[in-house]
């Protein structure tokens, strides 16, 4: 007799989908794969999203186009009309009967004022009310237009990156991205929501604000980073170096992120003389004195000749992927990473996790405009919600949850740091010998006291934990570690995949010494295939998943955003967290998820191979123009004497013909404008450059705040460019209280950034602790394993156990 099948995590969640756009459909998309019933509620023309293709490609009257055929696997669809009160009443039936809504601007169904997140969330208070906008619900921005380019501008994320000529401006991160990471937060809130809930019938209003997702996805910490050193710790974003490069035969991606990997490199190229080792920090610098050798090293040489010198030498690289050449990758290949949509039968990337025991649900077809309308009429669910909760108990999503923290840099800490946030005792995991990277690279002087404690980054990403230092290469302090295990809930890790089987501490062992354990292993090409063991930062990810691709000026090479590859890995691990929670919840089962950094990213550069293998179009880079808007652009305003000057450039973007008549308006109606050429998207596509010209010459003629108020108040997406360590003087960040002041015992206040979501159910303030100083609660962890004074003192004495690095 053959088991039963094991049922997806959320096999039992129903959740109610009001929400348009990549966000929304996205975060729907990641509870679908986890079992959930998704209802799409949709007007009778449908989700815009239906007919939206990257490449413009045509899509058939009564078909749909093939991102909405990915995003919207295994769906319902139930068309309603929002003016009709019997409509509206099926929906809130629908709502009495569901767990979840995920809600988002855009259609008519969303707009009516019984199905707004706060009026849902008064009358349904057992719902989770899941709110995806721009700026949040609350605040002077809550009904600013906005744009994934002009979001990007305000969070800072723009500044610094693809600057060639004096003149020429900085390029946006291509492609969606921080609508995809927007609703991967969206989905992990959701879930973070509902397991608060479980069993106590309380819902809550889930506030989510792409602008914050954009500034946690595209900055690294840039505010505290100001705060601690009293200077940005860089006035531009620094590109990698040497980055892609051309090779005889294509583009290869190399970069050095430690002075160690610059080291490598320079004796690779045959150079020992380029290693600093007064500065080991100068690594840009010397990097772009010496650029014309480097190129001419590696044009000398072909893409596969180059890569395996690189790797041999444990320097980071990558492939430089797009739509048309990644599903043929090696690694990807072996590791079947892109299979057959269920429908139209293109190419689309598979989850961004893998769980075992618990399983994922096989994609189903993404259903046609109305598919169960009947259906669901006919069935008019009827209310599971027989009375309204009592008072919320003050519980935090992941109170009780203990969770071993052996991640390091920015990816494996982002993710425990919102368990951290949001009530989990994580205790993070370092060495003397190794500690974790983040406190090595704020470029303060080794000379300094204590200097391995004043790095923002670390503090940015490590508040709310404990730390414990453990050699884990001896034996004993192998045999703590395993102690340690033994009482923890959670492991998360991010080594590349030999360290630990080396230890003989893979899933299996860590099963073996507490069943019910649930391990997170973040590597960076995961835990199988070609590239399994190669090294990987957030840069070479974001070069082999496809995001370097898009990213850039059309006449250069690509640039890496050296950005978002970490933060989206690490809240893509969170959600398969959560799943795993609810499973373990379910059967009392461990479970081992496999979150590599590089399936999250081939998850959010999503449109390249589907755009490719369904219509054979090939997404290129365009600088600052995109699919999403015309005009969309970045321009000087008069607050700029020379390139470089905070705040000197502007962003608009003009997404419809309501706001291009809306631009002429508040330009006051120029004779340009009225061109009927310029009435429609595609006239204005084609007429870029002419419209570039007008508006370059009246933005020199105005200040940023000028142009930002008068084009918001005419309703046109509008942003100022703005220095990342400026971010917290935005009015809407501090209504929201993005930013919560951390006293640290060395560095004294400084304000750090939280999370792009607001609970109504609390916590009020996220940051509860400082980020530890090194091995803080070494005998705090220890002693709760069962060490004396003497035998932790003993540790200490061996170099087991330390509170300095150890050189």
């Amino acid at each position: 007799m053959s088991p039963s099948p094991v049922e997806p995590p959320l096999s039992d969640f129903v959740v109610v989908d009001l929400s348009t756009g990549i966000a929304g459909a996205y975060c729907t998309k990641l509870l679908a794969d986890g079992g959930a019933e998704i209802i799409k509620v949709e007007p009778p023309e449908g989700d815009p999203l239906r007919s939206w293709s990257a490449s413009g490609a045509t899509v058939a009257p009564g078909d749909d186009g093939a991102l909405f055929s990915y995003l919207s696997c295994s769906k319902k669809s139930v068309v309603v009309d929002p003016g009709s009160p019997d409509d509206i009443g099926l929906v809130l039936g629908l709502l009495e009967s569901a767990d979840a809504v995920v809600w988002s601007e855009g259609s008519a169904v969303a707009g009516h004022p019984a199905l707004s997140p706060k009026e849902i969330h008064r009358t349904h208070p057992h719902l989770t009310v899941t709110s995806i906008t721009p700026f949040g619900l609350d605040g002077p921005w809550r009904d600013r237009p906005a744009t994934e380019f002009t979001l990007q501008a305000w969070s800072g994320g723009i500044i610094g990156l693809g600057r060639g000529a004096p003149d020429r401006a900085p390029v946006f991160v291509g492609g969606q991205v921080g609508a995809w990471a927007s609703g991967a937060y969206a989905a992990a809130g959701t879930m973070a929501s509902r397991l608060r809930g479980l069993g106590s019938g309380h819902g809550e209003l889930v506030d989510l604000s792409m602008l914050e997702a954009h500034v946690l996805c595209l900055t690294y910490y840039p505010v505290t980073c100001f705060d601690v050193l009293g200077r940005p710790w860089r006035s531009v974003r620094s590109l990698n170096m040497p980055g892609v490069a051309v090779a005889k035969d294509g583009l290869i991606a190399l970069g050095c992120a430690t002075a160690q990997q610059w080291s490598d490199f320079s004796a690779m190229v045959g150079h020992p003389e380029w290693i600093d080792k007064e500065s080991p920090f100068s690594i840009t610098e010397r990097a772009t004195e010496v650029s014309p050798v480097i190129q001419e090293w590696i044009g000398s040489r072909t893409v596969a000749e180059v890569r395996e010198l690189a790797t041999a030498f444990r320097i980071p690289n990558a492939l430089v992927a797009n739509g048309a050449n990644a599903p043929a990758m090696e690694h990807f290949e072996a590791r079947n990473s892109f299979r057959p949509n269920p429908r139209g039968g293109f190419l689309q990337p598979g989850p961004p996790y893998r769980l075992d025991p618990a399983r994922l649900r096989s994609p189903r077809p993404a259903p046609r405009l109305g598919e169960h309308t009947d259906n669901i009429r006919a069935a008019h669910r009827t209310s599971r919600q027989t009375a309204v909760p009592d008072a919320a108990p003050d519980r935090l999503p992941f109170s009780g949850l203990r969770v071993l923290d052996m991640t390091a840099f920015w990816a494996g800490p982002s993710c425990t740091h919102v368990l951290a946030m949001l009530g989990a005792e994580v205790i993070h995991l370092e060495s003397t010998s190794r500690p974790d990277g983040t406190r090595l690279i704020a470029g303060v002087p080794v000379t300094e006291d204590q200097w391995w404690e004043k790095s923002p980054i670390f503090s940015g990403l490590n508040t709310n934990k404990k730390s414990l230092t453990l050699n884990f290469q001896t034996e004993r302090g192998l045999e703590l570690l395993r102690r340690l295990v033994e009482s923890c809930d959670v492991i998360v890790e991010n080594y590349t995949p030999r360290v630990l089987d080396q230890i003989g501490l893979d899933y299996e062992a860590v099963r073996a010494i507490r069943p019910d354990a649930i391990m997170i292993r973040m590597p960076g090409f995961g835990l199988d295939g070609p590239w399994r063991d190669n090294a990987a930062f957030a840069y070479v990810i974001e070069d082999a998943a496809g995001l370097t691709w898009l990213t850039g000026h059309p006449d250069q090479n690509p640039l890496e955003p050296y950005s978002i590859g970490d933060p989206n890995a690490g809240v893509h691990a969170l959600n398969g967290l959560l799943l795993a929670l609810e499973h373990r919840r379910r059967t009392g089962e461990g479970v081992l998820v496999e979150a590599a950094m590089v399936d999250a990213a081939l998850n959010v550069a999503a449109e390249q191979v589907i755009e490719y293998s369904a219509y054979g179009a090939l997404l290129q880079r365009a600088g600052n123009r995109g699919p999403v808007a015309a005009p969309q652009n970045l321009y000087l305003t008069a607050d700029t004497d020379e390139f470089g000057k905070e705040d000197s450039w502007i962003a608009i973007a003009v997404a419809t013909d309501e706001q291009w008549t809306a631009l002429g308006n508040a330009l006051g109606r120029p004779a340009w404008t009225m061109s009927p050429e310029l009435a429609t998207a595609d006239g204005r596509r084609t007429h870029h450059d002419h419209i570039d010209e007008h508006l370059a010459v009246w933005c020199r003629r105005h200040g940023a705040d000028e142009i930002v108020e008068r084009l918001w108040d005419a309703g046109v997406p509008v942003g100022k460019v703005m220095q990342p360590h400026r971010q917290a003087e935005l009015p809407q960040l501090r209504f929201r209280g993005f930013f919560e002041e951390v006293d640290h015992p060395v560095n004294g206040p400084a304000r750090h950034s939280t999370l792009p979501i607001k609970l109504s159910r609390g916590p009020d303030r996220r940051h509860t602790r400082h980020a530890p100083l090194l091995g803080q609660h070494n005998h705090e962890v220890l002693a709760e394993l069962g060490l004396t004074e003497r035998e932790i003192a003993t540790l200490e004495a061996d170099g087991v156990i330390g509170r300095a690095p150890a050189w």
